[in-house]
């Protein structure tokens, strides 16, 4: 059915016998303008085809497009020893990977397809009530979160969990979510197992979710946590899962000055005690992002 891919991608006179040209006569320098137009996975696939396209995928111009604009803050967090003398194709890498921050309970990294700022903040770098004392909460440690660790409240009346970002988001609308689990999940013989013994309280009074920015941004949302399971425009899963509780958007139109985000999650109505939740982190991702995800795309 004509030529084959082998002999597109190779240039005119050495591949083609002096018959019409390939994909091996385009210039380098025109290659770099069309990856200006392409996703980093799309970018490294069309790589593999010859070496105009090869050398046009490690050009600093393409990949500098591809980079947010403030991306030296996140290369702050990083020694300098480890990125001074890498490709821009290189530190899209580096920051592909979490960058851990604020004694590592928080990370940041860049979205591999869109280059875009993505942040998640552990239950260890927040503010929770009763936190030290083993008769409400208790630190799992687990494979099931990124930071390697959940908290787990046993019981309480006052239930709080406060926590705070500082940090210079690049123009974007975001989501803030609350990562969450009814019931203790555990392995036996290899398989997991969910324990729902201390989990009560949450259908007597709503938890309060809340949020607010530093210019003056602010979503205050309420739910019964046992109805999250089933609540799918939140992107809840079923009974047993972890919970992707949606908060709400904010909107960053510059990253300097830096945002700082306050957020919260709390159910201080002490007529009643509750218990039986895993906290695991909260993230912070650029909107559309989030709703790829959820919905598998």
């Amino acid at each position: 059915m004509g030529a084959s891919l082998s002999n597109l991608t190779e240039s005119n006179g050495s591949a083609n016998g002096g018959g019409g040209p390939g994909l091996g006569d385009i210039p380098e320098s025109c290659v770099a303008l069309v990856f200006l137009y392409l996703t980093p996975p799309e970018i490294c696939n069309l790589a593999r085809l010859n070496r105009a396209f090869r050398g046009a995928a490690s050009s600093d111009s393409v990949w500098e497009s591809k980079l947010p604009s403030n991306y030296q803050d996140l290369l702050d967090l990083i020694p300098q020893e480890r990125y001074k003398s890498l490709s821009k194709k290189d530190i899209f890498a580096l920051l592909s990977r979490p960058i851990p921050f604020d004694d590592g309970y928080k990370e940041v990294w860049l979205d591999r397809v869109t280059g875009r700022v993505c942040m998640s903040i552990s239950a260890k770098g927040m503010a929770i009530t009763g936190i030290d004392d083993r008769r409400y909460w208790n630190w799992i440690p687990t494979e099931e979160s990124r930071f390697h660790v959940v908290a787990y409240l046993q019981q309480i009346w006052w239930f709080e969990v406060d926590g705070v970002v500082k940090f210079p988001f690049p123009a974007d609308i975001y989501t803030l979510s609350f990562r969450i689990h009814l019931g203790k999940f555990s392995k036996r013989l290899g398989r997991r197992v969910c324990c729902f013994e201390h989990t009560h309280g949450w259908e007597l009074k709503p938890v309060k979710f809340e949020f607010s920015t530093s210019d003056g941004q602010q979503v205050l949302a309420k739910c019964f946590l046992h109805e999250t399971e089933q609540d799918d425009a939140n992107g809840n899963h079923k009974h047993g899962g972890w919970i992707e509780y949606k908060v709400g958007e904010f909107i960053v139109t510059e990253s300097d000055p830096t945002t700082e985000v306050r957020f919260s999650m709390k159910q201080i109505d002490c007529t009643h005690s509750k218990g039986g939740l895993c906290v695991d982190s909260v993230s912070i991702i650029p909107s559309d992002l989030r709703e790829q995800r959820r919905k598998g795309s």
